[in-house]
């Protein structure tokens, strides 16, 4: 407290003509406080100076001739004005700063929350099935090399993979529903050729067959026509005999 509380102290005493320390002593022990927070009201020296005894203390205490001081108060109303207008941002020029940008707030600890929250952001979408496993790779080991800046760019870039996803999931389909149909087209396409070609091979064969009868018959004719002149040139000349045997 130094000099000059002890001068105080000394005045007071003077000015009450009585020393009170035995008083102050017992008062602070029953009221369990410091002799500093025990008021003794100036008006009642008198009986508080024939208090000798805790029992008379108590008494006094009762009576409100001796008081414990409410504690002090240390405000701490502009500190949280201050507190609020920082979070505002303000008080925070450079001419309040103190260290280097990376000492005020290292990068590795923006790196650390970063990470945080979009890998917080990847399991989340995986397990309300939004990606599956093998994006969830994908996208987790291109945040870690630093691809997506915030949370609001893996969204998107989540959104345009799953677009792209669908559309060449589309694009495949398309592809497949169209070999299909060239499949079937040239499936048509040979079952008419092999329709076609056996439609031919049956009229050449059903030609061949036609002109084979034809040169049958033709040769049935030829041979008929020959047995008739055979028979013809047979019958002229019994005919001739005939007529000179009449003649002779």
């Amino acid at each position: 407290m130094g000099a000059v509380g002890f001068n105080k102290k000394k005045e007071k005493r003077e000015e009450m003509g009585v020393s009170l320390r035995l008083q102050k002593r017992l008062a602070a022990s029953v009221m369990k406080c410091g002799k500093r927070k025990v008021w003794l009201d100036p008006n009642e020296i008198g009986d508080i100076s024939t208090a000798n005894s805790r029992s008379n203390i108590r008494k006094l205490i009762k009576d409100g001739y001796v008081i414990r001081k409410p504690p002090v108060v240390h405000s701490r109303s502009r500190a949280n004005k201050k507190r609020l207008a920082k979070r505002k941002g303000r008080h925070s020029g450079f001419g309040k700063r103190k260290g280097t940008r990376n000492a005020r707030l290292p990068v590795k600890i923006l790196w650390i929350r970063r990470q945080r929250v979009l890998r917080r952001l990847l399991v989340k979408y995986r397990e309300a099935k939004k990606i599956d496993k093998h994006l969830y790779h994908e996208l987790y080991a291109k945040a870690k090399g630093n691809v997506f800046k915030n949370k609001r760019i893996l969204i998107e870039y989540i959104h345009k993979a799953k677009n792209e996803k669908v559309r060449e999931k589309h694009v495949a389909e398309e592809a497949e529903a169209r070999r299909a149909r060239n499949k079937d087209a040239r499936a048509r396409r040979v079952g008419r050729l092999e329709k076609k070609r056996g439609e031919e091979i049956k009229a050449a064969v059903q030609d061949a067959e036609a002109r084979k009868r034809e040169e049958e018959q033709k040769a049935k004719a030829k041979k008929e026509a020959a047995k008739k002149e055979a028979a013809a040139k047979k019958a002229v000349p019994a005919k001739k005999e005939t007529g000179k045997k009449e003649s002779g």
